[in-house]
Parts: C-alpha cells; sequence; structure tokens
C-alpha cells in the first residue's frame, strides 16, 4: 500500500488550467500505478479568483494550502489587471502565498533533455553539458521590501532591496545541499560592486561554505554570469542569487534549453511546498490547446520527489518525458518555424502518460 497525501492544485489564469489538467493526469497515472493516494483539491487564485471573489488570494484557498502536503499552481496573471495597484493584480496573490508557506528557496533545475540538443538558439557543442540548478532566494529582496512607492505624476518611483544574514544563510543551505547531491559546485551570483546588499550577500555565503568544505564555491557578478550562461553553460552546477537576479537568470537558462515551457520548480521552506512552471500564463495561447505541458509536469515530478518524498515516482515521470521528447513528440515552441506535425497540449501529455508505464 502506498503513501497519501492532500495535494492543493491551483490552476490560476490564461494557460494554467490546461497544464495543470496535465500535471493533475500525470499524478493520477502515479497515484495508480504506484498504489498511493493523493486528495486532490483544486481551488482559485489569480485574476479569476479577483473577480469571483475580489482577492487574489481567497481565505478558503490559503487555509487549504497551509494545511496541505504539497501544492501546485500552474500560472497567474491577466492583461487586463496590469493598471491596477499591485496589492490588487493577480500575482499578489503569489506573492502572498509565498510568504504565507514561508517557501524561501526557489529550486529550478535546468539541462538539456534528450533530443533537444539544437532546440534552443545555443550551437549543439555549446549547450551539450547543460545541467544547472538556480536556487533563487525567494521571500526577500525587491518584491517584497519596503517603502516602495510610486508617482506618475511626479515622476518618482522607489523600491527597496533589503537583506538580513538569516534570510541569505537559509537559502544558501539549500545550495550548497544540493551541490553535495550533484557535481559539489556552486555559483555565488551577486552585484557587489555596487549594491551594499550583495557585499552582505557575498560574506554570508562564503560563512557558510565553510561548513561544507566539500563543495567548491566561486562568486560571479550577474551580468558577468549572464554572459557566461550563454557561452558555456556547462560549466555551471548549481547558482544561488536573490530575487531578483534569480527570476531573470532562471528565464535566460529557459531559452538556452529550447523554451521556458520546460522548465519546472520547486518553492522550498519549512512547511507545505510549493511547484510550479516558470513559464507565465501566456493569455495568447489560453484555450488553444498550444502551451507545452512540459514544465508543469515536470513540476509535478518534484512535488512527488520534494514534497511528498517518493523520488522513485518523480524519476519514473521524469523518464517519461525524456522518453516522450526521444521519440520527436515536439509542442511548438519545440519546432522549428513551420515546422508541421506539432502537438498540442493535450497530446504531448498524452504521449507522457502514455510513456509513464514504460519509464516504471
Amino acid at each position: 500500500m502506498g503513501s497519501r497525501a492532500r495535494i492543493v492544485v491551483l490552476p490560476g489564469d490564461g494557460v494554467g488550467p490546461e497544464v495543470a489538467a496535465a500535471a493533475v493526469r500525470l499524478l493520477r497515472a502515479v497515484e495508480e500505478r504506484y498504489s498511493h493516494r493523493f486528495d486532490i483539491t483544486e481551488l482559485p487564485i489569480g485574476a479569476g479568483a479577483l473577480r469571483a471573489e475580489g482577492t487574489a488570494l481567497p481565505d478558503r484557498t490559503l487555509k487549504a494550502c497551509l494545511e496541505s502536503d504539497a501544492v501546485f499552481l500552474a500560472a497567474v496573471g491577466d492583461p487586463a489587471f496590469d493598471d491596477a495597484p499591485p496589492e490588487n493584480r493577480p500575482e499578489a496573490g503569489l506573492l502572498k502565498l509565498r510568504k504565507a508557506l514561508g517557501v524561501y528557496a526557489n529550486v529550478r533545475p535546468a539541462r538539456l533533455l534528450s533530443g533537444l540538443n539544437g532546440a534552443g538558439p545555443l550551437k549543439p557543442e555549446v549547450a551539450r553539458g547543460l545541467d544547472l540548478v538556480i536556487v533563487r532566494e525567494l521571500t526577500g529582496g525587491l518584491y517584497y521590501g519596503t517603502p516602495r512607492e510610486l508617482d506618475l505624476a511626479g515622476g518618482r518611483a522607489v523600491n527597496t532591496l533589503p537583506y538580513t544574514r538569516a534570510e541569505i544563510e537559509r537559502v544558501a543551505e539549500v545550495a550548497f545541499r544540493l551541490a553535495e547531491g550533484r557535481r559539489r559546485r556552486v555559483t555565488s551570483v551577486d552585484k557587489s560592486n555596487v549594491l551594499e546588499t550583495s557585499r552582505l550577500w557575498r560574506s554570508v555565503v562564503t560563512d557558510v561554505a565553510r561548513r561544507h568544505p566539500g563543495v567548491t564555491l566561486e562568486h560571479q557578478l550577474v551580468d558577468s554570469c549572464a554572459m557566461s550562461l550563454v557561452l558555456s553553460p556547462g560549466r555551471f552546477d548549481v547558482l544561488v542569487t536573490e530575487n531578483l537576479f534569480g527570476d531573470i537568470l532562471s528565464d535566460e537558462v529557459g531559452a538556452l534549453v529550447g523554451s521556458l515551457g520546460l522548465l519546472p520548480s520547486a518553492s522550498l521552506g519549512d512547511g507545505p511546498g510549493l511547484f510550479e512552471p516558470v513559464h507565465g500564463s501566456a493569455p495568447s495561447l489560453a484555450g488553444r490547446d498550444a502551451a507545452n505541458p512540459i514544465g508543469a509536469i515536470a513540476s509535478a515530478a518534484l512535488l512527488l520527489r520534494h514534497g511528498l518524498s517518493l523520488p522513485e515516482e518523480a524519476a519514473a515521470v521524469e523518464r517519461a518525458i525524456e522518453m516522450a521528447l526521444s521519440s520527436g513528440a515536439r509542442t511548438a515552441d519545440l519546432a522549428p518555424p513551420g515546422a508541421s506535425g506539432t502537438v498540442g497540449t493535450r497530446g504531448m501529455t498524452d504521449i507522457i502518460a502514455g510513456a509513464l508505464e514504460k519509464a516504471r
């Protein structure tokens, strides 16, 4: 008899419901094949919640997330709210949820999947060996710092970038522990030649490194790192950085592997984890069966591994993804311009689900 777990699914906006359905389908397949019991509850967040309930994160959604074993979030965002104040935008629900769950470390693995060498903009010989993890601090920095101010009439805006030793130390520990199970290299990314916050960041990460003598630490400025990721991505193992830099660099890496639609993420802390694809809500693709579901399905695999401690099941889902790609299946974002024979969201999900039994 397998395990029993409570999973909250937040489909959200745009393509969110479509890719969430793909992730749930693979979770149900795992549940059946491994004799687990997943109690899956879908609840609103984002623009749909704002329209229906006046808030991007309803109390009942937050309560269920806090009481769950793991949370899967598909996407939030709607251009109809672009001119709304920050607290009334769909993204406010995600920021509030992250804060409430205490998920301070966003883990974003990225590697060149079988059969996709050449799918991205890099020459195959440059992209070869790309297999890294970005660990992004998630609950501090510019996105949460106060005071913040926008005075459009006066032509003035203010954001604040604060960090404390404790915030930096705990996310650095996550990075070093991950590196110990990989190639034992950590690159800490900052802007210490300009920012006082980054000088603190560099000092604290150096202190944490002393507790992990088997891991090699290097420091790199964020602009230099952005260039190195394009020129020689295979040299990186684990990167750890603050909230804003991690947000930007992980999107860059998404382009390097072939598409943002491929990348999963796990946001970890001391309670239930939050698992979500890196891509956004892509409103222009919503309802067209055109979104790549792989990032969502791979996020479900991270949920199995980090949220429910089911590494064998997670590995089976990841192998099924690679088997689907090795068979030649491609969504439109992975195919050359004008290519025929691509599959949609449901078609790719069908192929991955069909490969899961073989992957086991």
